[in-house]
């Protein structure tokens, strides 16, 4: 379980950094989100998560858990946008670039609204699979 402030930081760190990235031209920001996902879901440390739980105020216990196993679905959606995106951007097509960032920015803005896009594409895939398997 990792506590909800973390999560936020993240979503936020991903947004701000895609609409940098976006409105700059320098699209290698976009490395900063992936090499941190890409850093929590094959050790488990995320430095994005580690700095801000220094700010933490009270103990981490404290606060509303989010799910890990649902945050590590979302991770993997997100470094995989971010990846094709910097594919995108340097291999030329710009508007696979464009595509998969906005994607990323989009659903982590709509995150920090209230709604988890992952959240719901995992939910309909165990809906599908649940569905699939009592047939």
């Amino acid at each position: 379980m990792i506590p909800k402030p973390l999560v936020t930081v993240n979503q936020w760190f991903i947004l701000l950094t895609v609409a940098i990235s976006l409105l700059t031209g320098f699209y290698f920001l976009l490395l900063l989100p992936l090499l941190a996902g890409l850093s929590g879901l094959l050790t488990g440390y995320n430095p994005v998560l580690k700095i801000a739980s220094k700010f933490l105020a009270k103990p981490p216990s404290s606060y509303i858990q989010e799910d890990k196993a649902q945050l590590q679905f979302n991770q993997t959606i997100a470094v995989s946008c971010l990846a094709l995106s910097l594919i995108g951007f340097y291999t030329g097509y710009t508007i696979i670039g464009f595509a998969f960032s906005i994607m990323v920015g989009l659903a982590s803005g709509v995150a920090l609204l209230g709604f988890c896009v992952g959240c719901f594409i995992r939910f309909q895939w165990q809906q599908y699979q649940y569905r699939r398997s009592t047939k």
